[in-house]
Formats: C-alpha cells, sequence, structure tokens
C-alpha cells in the first residue's frame, strides 16, 4: 500500500472512530452536559489522543476534519467562529501532546516505549491541554460566563473520557492472542 493511501487510510479512520465515539457518548451520557460540547464524560477526547497516539499526523488531520465535521453540522451550526476554532483547537491539543511526547519520551512510531507510567502522562497533559486552550480561546472572544467552572468541567470530561477509551482499548488489546513473533520467542 502507497504510503499516500496509507495516510488516507488512516485519516477516514480517525474519521469514522471519533464520530462512532461521538455517537456513543450521546447515548451513554447525553445527560451529562454541562453546557453544549462539554460533558463530565466525554468519550471522542480519548478518541483523539489515541487517533493521534496511532496515526501521528494523519491523526491530526482526520480529527480536524471530523472536529470540523461535527461542530459546524451538530454542535455550532451558526456560530462560524466557535465551530472553526474548536475544530482547530479540538486537534491541536492531542497534537502537542504528541509531539511532547516524541520530543520528552522519545515515543516511537510503533509505540513499543509507551509505558503506563509515560501512557497516563500523556492522557493527563491531553486533559489538560484540551479545555486551557479551549478556554483561553473562549476568554479572548468574551466567553467569560462560567469560564472557571467549564474549564473544570471540561478537564474532568475529558480526563474521564480518555481513560475510558485508552483503557478500553489497552484491556480490548490484551485479549487478542500473542502474534507469531511472541509464539516463536517462546519456543526458543
Amino acid at each position: 500500500m502507497s504510503n499516500l493511501r496509507l495516510q488516507c487510510c488512516m485519516v477516514m479512520a480517525t474519521i469514522v472512530l471519533f464520530v462512532l465515539a461521538l455517537a456513543l457518548n450521546e447515548w451513554l451520557f447525553a445527560h451529562s452536559e454541562f453546557v453544549r460540547g462539554v460533558n463530565w464524560v466525554y468519550l471522542p477526547a480519548g478518541m483523539r489522543l489515541l487517533c493521534t497516539l496511532l496515526f501521528g499526523e494523519a491523526g491530526a488531520i482526520g480529527l480536524l476534519l471530523a472536529s470540523w465535521l461535527v461542530s459546524f453540522v451538530y454542535f455550532f451550526p451558526d456560530d462560524f467562529s466557535r465551530a472553526f476554532m474548536g475544530g482547530i483547537l479540538a486537534a491541536a491539543a492531542p497534537y502537542l501532546v504528541y509531539r511532547l511526547a516524541r520530543q520528552f519520551f522519545g515515543l516511537r512510531a510503533s509505540l513499543s516505549n509507551l509505558t503506563p507510567k509515560r501512557l497516563l502522562a500523556c492522557i493527563v497533559a491531553y486533559a489538560v491541554a484540551s479545555p486551557l486552550l479551549h478556554h483561553i480561546w473562549f476568554a479572548l472572544h468574551g466567553g467569560t460566563q462560567n469560564l472557571w467552572q467549564g474549564f473544570l468541567v471540561m478537564l474532568t470530561g475529558d480526563l474521564s473520557g480518555t481513560l475510558i477509551v485508552i483503557y478500553t482499548m489497552k484491556g480490548l488489546l490484551c485479549l487478542l492472542p500473542a502474534g507469531r513473533s511472541g509464539t516463536a520467542a517462546q519456543h526458543k
């Protein structure tokens, strides 16, 4: 498979996974919405970090496109600037954490050196970065009503959603049978 084709597949996979996470979140946690787009539990946040860690730049592009889609069509159809910037900030936060993890942890593309401690650091960094970027933008554009309360709810929602998604996926991966290389290594 060509590199461009692979990148396009990763972008599309990110879009589909993000929209599915959003639909699941709306189904399970619609009652936990604090204000439009800010929930006490937000599963799409976990999908944002997961896709960015797995797919790097392609994941960030997929998140940007998916975030614009849901922001313009679903969350804020009558507020162009909020939908436009919301999509950018939603993609920028996990990508920033990904880049910092590559720089400070020497994170490999295979994620083979992403230890549990480093993974938790990425989760917490992302759970702070996303609401921080969003709320700085809100403050600069006059959205100061309930700013601190909104920040804390978004931080809680992003943290809880990210922990749920990442550790659910990690648990599901543990259920997969060991690969051929693992089996061959055991017989040596």
